[in-house]
């Protein structure tokens, strides 16, 4: 279950059918291929002729009205869409079926379950998920929820994974004459520029792929805080650095490559086609490319930091079901409160302040 939670100042205009948010798609990574150089962003993901599809067939289609998610107050759920044709999308109708071969769960799971991973074989992964944003930029279409729970794998036992970006509930189609800004997304991966009330494009999920690649290699978060509250403070005075306890085995160009995401000013950040010509994604020479090899991720913090996120999902799905089961009983107060004694949870903190940032409620276990 998902909870949307829009931004009240827009709340109208979205219910007037203004919105063009793209709801809960999946969209298929491109395979990975020998010498792939610079992409040609128009046609990441969409082979031509000589791939056998035909790609004006594959254009992405106009998208008209908007879904309103079922939200834990039981609004009713609504699906207003037309057509939204590409090879590498599915549409709502078919996410379950689709959601059914999905079977090589997590990539951060996947990675953990390794006993060492070089950075050459992370790049991998990160590269199909680079060519991936880099074909929904080039279609005005900007994620916004980019995190490792929305990163999966189709299979795990086979030599190269292909990934699977999920959820694109708080997905938008931003026009280049366009402004459209947000107070939504989940903390530690959200950029400054969300909690600012700033506007918003491709450059705010480049942000959250540079936070991506900073735990990826190093285990660490860059600026997750002990509350939702410090952890916001962090991202917005861009506080963190590369301890050398967590970065010993990690390249010089591993750490200019986050460097250069984790910008403060949108404009400043690389795009998803430069970070695809970025030399530690593609390097330029043979010193280069032996540095990356012979560098490696933080494979014991990085299990630690899993661990740990899995927790919180954990916690987070019992809190959810506990509040439901509180909603339940409201609305038939007649029934036994033993029900209610059942589903409360030890974990659960009562006393915790809701944040001021708007933001999905179970947006950690999405």
């Amino acid at each position: 279950m998902y909870c949307e939670v829009r931004d009240p100042r827009d709340a109208g205009e979205e219910r007037r059918g203004g919105g063009n948010a793209l709801r809960h798609h999946v969209l298929n990574l491109p395979p990975m291929a020998e010498g792939v150089g610079v992409p040609d962003v128009s046609s990441v993901g969409a082979p031509g002729p000589a791939g056998g599809r035909k790609s004006s067939q594959d254009e992405v289609q106009a998208w008209r009205g908007h879904v309103e998610l079922l939200n834990l107050e039981d609004e009713v759920f609504n699906a207003n869409m037309t057509s939204y044709k590409h090879e590498n999308v599915e549409d709502l109708y078919e996410l379950l079926e689709k959601l059914g071969r999905i079977r090589g769960g997590e990539l951060f799971d996947f990675i953990a379950e390794k006993e060492a991973l070089s950075e050459e074989e992370a790049i991998e992964f990160l590269e199909q998920i680079l060519k991936g944003v880099a074909y929904m930029h080039s279609r005005h279409i900007a994620h916004f929820d980019l995190k490792p729970e929305n990163i999966m794998l189709l299979e795990k036992d086979v030599p190269h994974p292909k990934i699977k970006i999920i959820d694109f509930g708080l997905a938008q189609k931003i026009e280049d004459d366009a402004v459209f800004k947000s107070l939504c997304g989940t903390p530690q991966y959200i950029a400054p520029e969300v909690i600012n009330y700033e506007p918003l494009g491709p450059p705010t999920d480049m942000w959250s792929i540079g936070v991506i690649t900073y735990i990826l290699l190093s285990g660490l978060s860059p600026f997750q805080g002990e509350t939702d509250e410090e952890t916001l403070t962090n991202v917005v005075n861009g506080n963190y650095e590369f301890d050398d306890r967590f970065f010993k085995d990690t390249s010089t160009m591993g750490k200019d490559f986050i460097r250069q995401l984790l910008v403060k000013e949108p404009q400043d950040r690389l795009t998803a086609v430069e970070c695809l010509i970025h030399p530690w994604i593609k390097p330029l020479t043979r010193k280069q490319a032996m540095n990356r090899s012979r560098s490696s991720i933080n494979m014991k913090n990085f299990k630690k930091f899993n661990a740990r996120r899995k927790w919180r999902l954990s916690y987070n799905m019992v809190s959810a079901c506990n509040r439901l089961c509180r909603m339940k009983l409201l609305c038939n107060p007649s029934k036994d409160t033993e029900e209610l004694r059942q589903c409360e949870s030890d974990q659960e903190d009562e006393k915790t302040k809701p944040l001021t940032l708007l933001r999905r409620r179970l947006s950690s276990c999405s």
